[in-house]
C-alpha cells in the first residue's frame, strides 16, 4: 500500500472516530466504532472508484455512499415517547453526525485535504459550541433537548 492510499484511510478513521468520541462521551447509540467505519468505508468506495482511473466513475459511487447512509442514519432516529410532551425524535444529531462522517470519509478518499480539514473543524465547533449556544440563547439543556435527543 502506497503512502497516499494510507493517508486517505488513517485521515478518514481519524475524522470519523472523532465526531464518534463526542457521540459515546454523550452516551449515544452510535459511536466511535460507527462513526470510523462510516467514514472508512465512504473514503474506500471513493478510492476504489479513482482506482479504475475514470473520473467519470465517482459522481454514481458518490451518490450510492449519500443514499446508502441515509439508509443507516434513518435507522437510528426512534420516535418515542415522551410524558407530558407527546412523541418525540430521538437521536437526529447523531444521523445527521453519521451522514457527516460519510461526508468527510468522501472527502479523504478525493485527497480534498482542505475540505476535510475545514469540514471536521466545523463539525466539532457544532458538536461542542452548538450545545452551550443553544443554551446561552434559548436557557435550554441543549441542542439535544431541542432535537429530542437525551
Amino acid at each position: 500500500m502506497d503512502l497516499d492510499l494510507a493517508l486517505k484511510l488513517a485521515a478518514a478513521l481519524a475524522a470519523g472516530g472523532i465526531i464518534g468520541l463526542n457521540r459515546d462521551m454523550h452516551g449515544k447509540p452510535a459511536g466511535i466504532r460507527v462513526h470510523a467505519l462510516v467514514a472508512l468505508g465512504s473514503a474506500i468506495f471513493v478510492m476504489a472508484a479513482l482506482e479504475g482511473g475514470n473520473p467519470a466513475n465517482i459522481n454514481p459511487v458518490i451518490q450510492g455512499v449519500v443514499g446508502g447512509i441515509g439508509f443507516l442514519g434513518a435507522g437510528i432516529i426512534m420516535r418515542a415517547e415522551t410524558p407530558g410532551r407527546g412523541f418525540r425524535l430521538h437521536n437526529l444529531t447523531t444521523a445527521a453526525t453519521i451522514w457527516v462522517a460519510a461526508a468527510l470519509g468522501i472527502a479523504c478518499g478525493l485527497g480534498a485535504w482542505r475540505l476535510a480539514a475545514g469540514a471536521s473543524v466545523a463539525v466539532f465547533a457544532v458538536l461542542v459550541g452548538g450545545v452551550r449556544l443553544d443554551r446561552w440563547l434559548f436557557g435550554r439543556l441543549g441542542a439535544e433537548e431541542d432535537s429530542g435527543e437525551k
